[in-house]
């Protein structure tokens, strides 16, 4: 199977009134414009079966606190919905998976304890949790699912 993993990310806590244009614009540069230009050159590039091809982006839904990153992330999933249409000539999937609050280690333990009590199982997501996804949409059983925006985030409100 071809693949395509948007697996980059950036992120900095800032809102609406004090995100300043450098945060926004890395953000951007980061979150969107590196996923765009990895999803160009599969495009340009994927000569394997058809049918066989891939893209999975990750992605959030975090917005309040933390527009520019909500905000990019905003825009990688247009860029990975285009993906799902315009390369269908190949036979790529995309799609965007939103895994929720992942423990990577990144959060503050205010942030960490917010995210455990908003979620239903009471615990941060894992690598584990969103893997078995992501293997799925990249198997040849995932061939049917294109173009969607997939949570899998524990049931975060």
């Amino acid at each position: 199977m071809g693949a395509a993993v948007s697996i980059v990310d950036h992120s900095v806590d800032s809102g609406l009134l004090d995100t300043t244009v450098e945060s926004f614009d890395r953000h951007f540069a980061v979150n969107a414009r590196v996923t765009w230009l990895l999803i160009r050159e599969l495009g340009r590039r994927f000569t394997a079966a058809r049918g066989t091809g891939r893209i999975v982006s990750l992605t959030s839904a975090h917005i309040v606190g933390n527009l520019p990153y909500g905000a990019s992330k905003g825009a990688l999933d247009r860029i990975t919905l285009a993906a799902a249409h315009e390369p269908a000539h190949l036979g790529v999937t995309a799609n965007a998976i939103s895994p929720g609050p992942v423990g990577t280690g990144w959060m503050p333990e205010e942030v960490r304890e917010r995210c455990v009590r908003s979620t239903p199982l009471g615990r941060l997501g894992t690598a584990r949790d969103t893997a078995p996804l992501v293997d799925f949409l990249c198997s040849e059983k995932g061939e049917w699912i294109n173009g969607q925006l997939l949570m899998s985030n524990g049931g975060l409100a």
